[in-house]
């Protein structure tokens, strides 16, 4: 493989799907050299072009990890110190591995002497150096598009346990479904970690509510009366039977640390 088909191979499994003119522009190419070195490369399958972008084979439905991390950032922000702000010192914590919990694992920086249990390698590695946390890593197998673990090991790490809070995130949000994932492995973490937690914070920023076709096929639990709902900007109309029994937060803006109005 040569140097422009790794370098285009790279970006485009990066941000799931980036446009030709985008692509020459990266790499400081013409767009007519770009076409010539992703022909073979959609021809044998390591990319796919749809409609005058690159799209990624590598996972098409739910992009890696650094990828989502940049997306719609601000809003991730506000939402994360949301939740932290309803976290005090001390506390017993379990998160998952979506991007919106990867900002919330930030927010927490500023807790001291947490226990946290989490499946994901970003999560464990952004806690676990804080002084006065104590942070088990559940999982020894780790995906390679967000370093998140979910063999074995990880569930059984996650049933030895017992914590106040779980904080969740979803890749889409249904109208009538629910809170949805792409993958069965994340909808049987999501249930492991319902079932040790007192209390589950979903995290959700406004851009996972849609009705579109590619919806998940996977629901997870159904949130409790005491549960939370946490996300940057009121859902819409067609969104009205949510929060159902939990309670929902509307992070009021990323400058605001823990701010929030309820509903």
């Amino acid at each position: 493989m040569s140097k422009y088909e790794q370098d285009i191979l790279s970006t485009v499994n990066l941000h799931g799907r980036v446009s030709v003119l985008d692509l020459a522009r990266i790499l400081q190419v013409s767009d007519q050299t770009v076409r010539r070195i992703v022909k073979p490369m959609v021809e044998d399958g390591r990319l796919s072009k749809v409609h005058g972008a690159l799209v990624s084979t590598q996972n098409v439905l739910d992009p890696p990890f650094i990828a989502r991390m940049s997306q719609n950032r601000a809003a991730k922000v506000a939402i994360a110190n949301a939740v932290a702000q309803w976290i005090p010192d001390g506390s017993a914590i379990a998160i998952d591995t979506g991007s919106t919990s990867g900002f919330v694992a930030q927010a927490l920086r500023g807790r001291k002497n947490l226990t946290v249990v989490t499946n994901s390698a970003f999560i464990a590695a952004t806690l676990s150096m804080e002084e006065g946390n104590r942070v088990f890593m559940a999982g020894t197998q780790l995906r390679n598009h967000d370093g998140a673990a979910f063999d074995r090991a990880a569930y059984d790490v996650i049933a030895g346990v017992s914590v106040q809070t779980a904080v969740l995130s979803a890749s889409l949000v249904h109208p009538v479904r629910g809170f949805m994932v792409y993958d069965q492995c994340e909808a049987d973490m999501a249930l492991a970690m319902t079932d040790i937690a007192e209390r589950t914070f979903m995290a959700v920023d406004s851009t996972k509510f849609s009705d579109a076709d590619n919806t998940p096929a996977l629901r997870l639990p159904e949130l409790a009366a005491h549960d939370l709902i946490v996300t940057d900007r009121r859902p819409p109309p067609a969104y009205r039977a949510l929060p159902g029994k939990a309670e929902l937060l509307i992070a009021d803006g990323p400058a605001t640390a823990g701010s929030g109005s309820r509903s």
